[in-house]
């Protein structure tokens, strides 16, 4: 999965950025390798563009921050998504949930306590029955904290989630996890309020913005030498 990001990313001409990185977009070929489903929100990147603007498409959980307020697309956001498909995966949980009384939680919201106090075997899915490697599951932890960090500039490129990955250069070392994700918790919990989404429902696409009107909401990220361009 993370090679086939890696590759629209980084091997590809214009570069390409999924947008729409999911459990569900995620299918599996007759020798259960993974594959990379619908491209139907891909966005080529121009050589010497560093990021996009442009109507917000995706579902929610899923989505940067950036992304998901204010339209800003970049690769940072495929990165982004595959860390909460990454935390998905070895926590079972999905990446909204609904508490009782209609309270939502995201999944880093839920991980942060837990990676804050080294407690990675309460991370893993109860379904795994503790069948797992701890140094992988550490590492896998890791990596998504790096993934899913509310500034995009703070996360690695897909080149270096491989690397990771691999645990090339760790020289059998855990990265210190760290988990800065949830800054704008309760502004993406709020757009996922007018969802009618529970945890029996279907996944929902969300694409109400358009860059002008998210661009009335301040973005942070908006630093001057920026290479950007509005579509």
């Amino acid at each position: 999965m993370m090679l086939y990001i890696y590759y629209l990313h980084h091997e590809v001409t214009p570069h390409i950025i999924h947008r729409d990185i999911k459990a569900s977009n995620v299918l599996l070929d007759s020798d259960s390798e993974p594959l990379v489903a619908d491209f139907g929100f891909a966005k080529l990147i121009p050589e010497g563009v560093s990021h996009m603007t442009t109507r917000v498409k995706g579902t929610l959980g899923y989505l940067a921050p950036e992304y998901a307020m204010w339209g800003k697309v970049s690769n940072g956001c495929d990165v982004y998504s595959f860390g909460i498909l990454l935390l998905e995966l070895f926590t079972g949980r999905k990446p909204i949930e609904k508490l009782p009384g209609g309270v939502k939680r995201t999944v880093t919201e839920w991980a942060e306590p837990l990676v804050a106090r080294g407690q990675f075997k309460d991370l893993a899915d109860p379904k795994l029955r503790g069948n797992f490697d701890e140094n992988q599951l550490k590492q896998a932890v890791s990596v998504a904290c790096l993934c899913v960090q509310s500034e995009p500039e703070k996360r690695p490129n897909m080149k270096e989630v491989v690397y990771k990955l691999k645990g090339y250069g760790s020289e059998g070392k855990v990265l210190q996890a760290r988990m800065d994700s949830v800054k704008y918790k309760e502004e993406l919990v709020a757009l996922d309020q007018t969802s009618d989404e529970d945890d029996g429902g279907p996944e929902q696409s969300y694409g109400v913005f358009g860059p002008m009107e998210v661009q009335e909401m301040q973005d942070p990220y908006n630093q001057h030498g920026d290479t950007a361009k509005h579509v």
